[in-house]
Formats: structure tokens, C-alpha cells, sequence
């Protein structure tokens, strides 16, 4: 991909909607383009599962007449879908009722400079050495123990894409980015069934995913740790998120204190801001113009520039998560998280994994989760769980079929500890987190 000449493409595509879109009569209008690429390979048991290029465009655009809106979308860039996408955009506008709220955000609020955040970093790999590196990765763990009899899967993946987004304020920008990764799941039996695992590395550059052997073994790993998994009585007992689970915490909070669900009333954490709403051991930052970040942008979906902010600090709620619409809603002004948040970090409290486990003492260690079992607007909360049962600090035995349960208002406020160990793969990192206590349903 020729990133100067798709950059230059969609912003041709944009300039033609925006020129079609007001020949028709749109007050206003909004555009994203994007267009990519990339490879992926798949194999399974020493087997070539697929090889797949992918070519994708999208368009999208929202026209405003007046106060109502309508939107239209495709993935053909031709001049002539374009213009069938803005009049189909604006048919829909002319049914859809007045909303006071709707509109662009403001000219003045548009981003004036958007700095280059480094990336685009693309892989110079072919279908062969995907091949390779996917089956390398998993004889490591078919190797791993005479326990791993079969593979889950292996998959290397590289794709390159640029997306463009402009309005009628006269704003305009794109950027390029990347993103690489491989992921292995392996299965291990014994006499007593079967269990599997997964394992897998992501980086926007190539140069940092981990080696295709430690990826095979820790899948292998994985999966042979949770063979003899039993079920334990019901009780109430320190529960410990480990890092990979534990970011599903903070995704609840991201969601209770996001624009649509604060006008819309259905958040247990209504009219919160500058209140303690998680342990004083607990802060949450958004960085979303770290350099190389997996989900870095020097704007948002709105087209205002990103930047950094304390969502909460030592517990306390210092700052919701607006668009420009939610933000109109609620009488504030927005956050720049148009389209979401970006780049979520945590605190810790010095401790290690290992740290954490002594710290807890007897309880359970959470790996796994099911089920979507969070009302946003009560803080109730049940999850399906899989993990190990923790005494004296030392796993015991791994533990299947148990469900976790809690309130999600009390469960943020009993955080007593977060660990270094922070998952370094995704949008939300964070260690592993610590609950003082905690419903756990089982046998």
C-alpha cells in the first residue's frame, strides 16, 4: 500500500461528498473514509487452515438539514456511489424527526494541528514466511508437554490501513497505521477431559511482537494448567482479576461514566463526577497521544484534538467520557472522546504477582471469564468465572464452573491492590487487580 496515494484518494472521495452533500441542500456534513489491507494465515496440526489477502474500503458519511440527520454508508469509493451515498444520506435526513442536540461540534473546537504519532510500521512478510513463523510456533507448544496432544490453531496476521475523516467546518485529516500479531490456542488432555487455552502478542511494529516459540509454549502452558479443574463450595473470599481479565473491570467503569448512558439514565454511576467512586489505591488515565500506542489519535470521531486526562484520580471521578452529542445532552462540554477512549493506563501498588498472591492469602484467582453479566444501570454484576484456588499464597488447583458476583459499586471500592504486571497488549493495560471480597456461586 502506497500510503501518500490512499491518503490522497480518500481525501478526494471526502471533497467530493462534501461538494455533493451541500449541492443538495446537507447545513452540514461529516465524512470518514478509510481504505487497507493485509494478510493472514491460519494453520492447524502441521495443516495450512487458509492464506487470505484482504483489500477493504469504507465510506461514511452523516448529513444534517437543520436539526435532523441521516446517515448512508458503503465500501465502493467510485465517484458515482458516493453521490448515491450522500443522496441516500440525505433522503434520510429529510424523514428523521428534529433532534435540538444533533449538528457538528463547533468550528472554533476543531483540532488545528495533529501531530504524527508514529504509526505506521509495515511488515515485510510474505504468505510463505507467515507459514513458517505460525507453524514454528506451534510446535513449540505441541512440544511444550506430552500433555498437548492437539492444536487449537496458530495465526499470523499483518494488516496496514489509513483512515480520513473531514467536515464541513473546513476540517480535514488522516493517518496511517499498522497493526501485527500471532495467536496460538492449544489443547491438552488428560484421563479426566480435555481443556484448551489461548495465548497471543499484538504490536502496531513486527520488532515487538514476542517470539512464535514463547507465544506456543505459554498457550501450552496455558491450557495444561487448567486440566483437573474442580468445583468449590459457595463462599466469600478475596477474588484476584490477573491482568488479562482484569482490564474488564475498567471497561465497566468506561461504560458507566460514557456520554450515552449518562443522558440516558441508565448508569449506576449518575451525577458521580468529583465523587469517590473506586478505592483511593485506584487512578485511571487516558493517553491517546502516546507514540506507537494501539489506539493513539491526535483527534477524535468529532474532529477535536485528543488529550491526555485523569478519569480518576485516587478514586475520585474527575472526568466523563464525551462526544460532542452526549456532551450537548448533559450541558457540558465534550472530552474529545468522540468515537471512545483511547489508550487507558492504571496505577499500581508496587506489588508483583507473586506479591499479590501472598497479599491475598487464601481465595480465588480469576483467568477466565463468561458472559456479559454487567447492568450498567444497577452496578449489578455476574460473571461466569475459571481460575485456581489460592491458600497460604500458592496456587492449589484450578477451579471451573463458578460464577462471581457483586456490585459493581462495592466491587470498585474494595480494590485494595494493583499489580506491576501490567497485560501490555490492547487499549486498556493494567496489573492484576484485587477485590477484598466477593460473592463466588459454586457447587
Amino acid at each position: 500500500m502506497i500510503v501518500d496515494d490512499e491518503l490522497n484518494k480518500l481525501q478526494t472521495c471526502i471533497g467530493e461528498a462534501m461538494e455533493e452533500a451541500h449541492r443538495l441542500g446537507a447545513t452540514q456534513a461529516e465524512v470518514a473514509a478509510s481504505s487497507g489491507e493485509g494478510l493472514a494465515v491460519n494453520v492447524r496440526n502441521g495443516d495450512v487452515d487458509t492464506v487470505e489477502f484482504t483489500k477493504h474500503n469504507g465510506f461514511a458519511i452523516t448529513v444534517y438539514r437543520g436539526q435532523s440527520k441521516g446517515s448512508s454508508s458503503t465500501s465502493d469509493l467510485s465517484s458515482m456511489a458516493i453521490r448515491r451515498a450522500v443522496a441516500a444520506a440525505l433522503d434520510i435526513a429529510h424523514y428523521t424527526a428534529d433532534d435540538e442536540y444533533s449538528g457538528l461540534a463547533t468550528a472554533d473546537a476543531m483540532a488545528t494541528r495533529v501531530p504524527d504519532l508514529d504509526l505506521y510500521h509495515p511488515w515485510d512478510i510474505n504468505s510463505a514466511d507467515a507459514i513458517e513463523l505460525a507453524l514454528s510456533c506451534e510446535k513449540a507448544g505441541l512440544a511444550f508437554h506430552d500433555g498437548i496432544k492437539k492444536s487449537d490453531g496458530v495465526g499470523v496476521n499483518s494488516s496496514q490501513s489509513v483512515r480520513f475523516y473531514g467536515n464541513s467546518h473546513g476540517f480535514s485529516a488522516g493517518v496511517a497505521g499498522t497493526h501485527h500479531s500471532i495467536s496460538c490456542g492449544m489443547i491438552a488432555n488428560d484421563d479426566e477431559g480435555m481443556e484448551r487455552s489461548h495465548w497471543y502478542s499484538g504490536s502496531r511494529l513486527s520488532s515487538e511482537l514476542e517470539l512464535p516459540a514463547m507465544i506456543g509454549e505459554k498457550a501450552a502452558e496455558r491450557a495444561m494448567s487448567r486440566l483437573g479443574g474442580r468445583k468449590i463450595s459457595t463462599c466469600e473470599v478475596p477474588v484476584l482479576y490477573s491482568a488479562e481479565v482484569a482490564g474488564s473491570l475498567i471497561g465497566h467503569l468506561v461504560g458507566a461514566v460514557s456520554g450515552g448512558n449518562l443522558y440516558r439514565k441508565s448508569s449506576f454511576l449518575m451525577d458521580a463526577l468529583n465523587n469517590q467512586v473506586m478505592s483511593s489505591v485506584v487512578s485511571v488515565y487516558e493517553r491517546p497521544l502516546l507514540l506507537q500506542g494501539s489506539a493513539s489519535s491526535g483527534f477524535d470521531g468529532d474532529g477535536l484534538a485528543t488529550y491526555d486526562k485523569n478519569i480518576v484520580t485516587d478514586g475520585i471521578l474527575e472526568s466523563y467520557i464525551l462526544g460532542s452529542y452526549s456532551a450537548r445532552r448533559l450541558g457540558l462540554a465534550s472530552t474529545a472522546n468522540g468515537g471512545g477512549v483511547r489508550n487507558l493506563r492504571t496505577s499500581n501498588t508496587g506489588q508483583n504477582f507473586a506479591e499479590l498472591l501472598r497479599d491475598m492469602g487464601s481465595g480465588l484467582l480469576v483467568t477466565s471469564l463468561m458472559g456479559q453479566g454487567a447492568n450498567l444501570l444497577t452496578g449489578d454484576y455476574s460473571r461466569g468465572a475459571e481460575g485456581f484456588w489460592i491458600e497460604n499464597g500458592e496456587i492449589q488447583f484450578p477451579v471451573k464452573e463458578v460464577t462471581i458476583a457483586g456490585n459493581l459499586a462495592d466491587i470498585f471500592k474494595q480494590i485494595v491492590a494493583i499489580g506491576t504486571d501490567t497485560d501490555c497488549r490492547g487499549n486498556v493495560q493494567v496489573g492484576s487487580m484485587l477485590v477484598e471480597n466477593m460473592k463466588v456461586a459454586g457447587a
